[in-house]
């Protein structure tokens, strides 16, 4: 019989990389005991932390690539969906025919109507160009009382 290799450590670090968004690929790679992303998903469900987490962390990986945005205002405060100006419903240039891989689904209009479009502007995050991306994805904030909460530590 062989040991395994989930150590106590090794439990933790994985508490701690799942709460904090991580792929259960990333942390197969950070973990580094020859484990699989099947065995990470296996020992997060039996763990019970998969109900802990949001389903928008999906998108956690996308943040940490650099994404081209403006720059934030002076005052500190975050910026709005105003600071990304969505196109008036006019500017529609695709449709669910025609939009291709890397444009923007933001839709325009009733799916039923002829004129229904969809924006059609170059992806920046997900499914959707800057300014709708801006509106779509919105940051979850979570204290750290909550967190470990979650994993069963507090």
């Amino acid at each position: 019989m062989t040991a395994s290799a989930w150590t106590d450590d090794c439990v933790g670090r994985l508490k701690t990389l799942w709460l904090e968004g991580r792929s259960a690929a990333e942390i197969a790679r950070d973990l580094d005991h020859g484990l699989t992303r099947s065995a990470v998903l296996g020992k997060v469900h039996r763990l019970g932390l998969s109900a802990g987490r949001a389903p928008a962390s999906r998108f956690a990986h996308a943040v940490k690539r650099p994404i081209a945005r403006p720059p934030r205002p002076a005052t500190g405060a975050p910026p709005t969906p105003d600071a990304h100006p969505a196109p008036a419903a006019s500017e529609g240039t695709a449709t669910i025919l025609t939009v291709r891989r890397f444009e923007c689904r933001w839709p325009y209009g009733d799916p039923r109507d002829r004129g229904f479009a969809l924006c059609g502007r170059r992806v920046a995050l997900g499914a959707f160009c800057a300014a709708h991306a801006a509106i779509a994805y919105r940051p979850v904030r979570q204290e750290a009382e909550s967190l470990m909460a979650l994993a069963g530590l507090g």
